[in-house]
């Protein structure tokens, strides 16, 4: 019996060796398994990754040509003040919040004499610089709607009588003169409006001329040649602040979130308070 119990004692040796061998495989084939699940996860991840790396670019709009603008007080020469605001003594600047997307001056003349009456000038100049906007498009077209809505407003002025409207050349890439006549209770003022365009920069200029106290009313041709004059001085002023390559936008360039100027904002061309 005592042999017989040796002998059974190294058999369940074995067995429990056995056993224990193939209870510590398990995890093993666990540990095997959860890898395999890990690989599919990393070829999902793969997968999008790559979508991701497909999908389409920022949108982008060409940039606008003209980065910024001249000092609006600065935009006519010594002479052409004198010419039509000959009593002026200086300029009166227009509030801006940003003198680089808008700017304006005023000049406002009397030349009094005396019981013989007085003859009555005012002149305004408006710059209105529109950047290109990846949601509203380049600042050229946008300059273009407003061009075409401040032509609009200034022919429809209330009370104006007479008015006339034509284009006028040589004056940025297009350009329109409106006159007409106003009255107030000082006398008939000669209104003179001539709206310009050049690339995404509107200027717009008013000038107008009456005689006071029984003085004789200005000649309207004389008053809206000076207005074109003084306009096409206003615009190649524009074209010289942003220097020769400044119609050279990149086609490409991203454009910023949002416009310089919206015209909703931009100063009125009306003849109201112009007196």
């Amino acid at each position: 019996m005592q042999r017989r119990a040796q002998r059974e004692q190294p058999e369940r040796a074995k067995r429990l060796t056995r056993v224990l061998v193939c209870a510590a495989a398990v995890p093993v084939m666990l540990v095997a398994t959860g890898c395999s699940s890990d690989s599919g996860s990393d070829d999902g991840g793969d997968k999008a990754a790559s979508a991701s790396a497909s999908a389409s670019p920022s949108p982008t709009v060409q940039a606008a040509a003209y980065r910024t603008l001249p000092e609006a007080c600065g935009v006519l020469s010594k002479k052409t003040l004198k010419d039509l605001a000959p009593k002026a003594k200086s300029g009166k600047e227009g509030t801006s919040d940003d003198v680089a997307s808008r700017a304006s001056c005023s000049w406002s003349s009397l030349d009094n004499n005396g019981v013989k009456g007085s003859q009555f000038r005012w002149l305004n100049v408006s710059l209105l610089r529109f950047e290109s906007d990846t949601t509203r498009g380049p600042g050229e077209k946008l300059a273009q709607e407003y061009y075409a809505k401040q032509v609009r407003e200034v022919r429809a002025t209330p009370g104006a009588k007479g008015l006339n409207a034509q284009a006028v050349a040589g004056t940025g890439d297009e350009a329109t003169a409106v006159r007409y006549d106003l009255k107030k209770k000082e006398g008939t003022f000669k209104q003179q409006t001539v709206v310009a365009r050049v690339e995404n920069v509107v200027v717009t200029l008013d000038y107008n001329g009456a005689g006071l106290a029984g003085d004789k009313t200005p000649d309207a041709a004389a008053l809206l040649s000076d207005a074109k004059k003084a306009a096409r001085e206003a615009v190649l002023s524009v074209t010289r602040a942003n220097g020769p390559s400044a119609a050279s936008g990149s086609p490409s360039a991203p454009a910023s979130g949002r416009p310089s100027a919206s015209a909703s904002e931009a100063p009125s061309a009306s003849a109201s308070g112009k007196s």
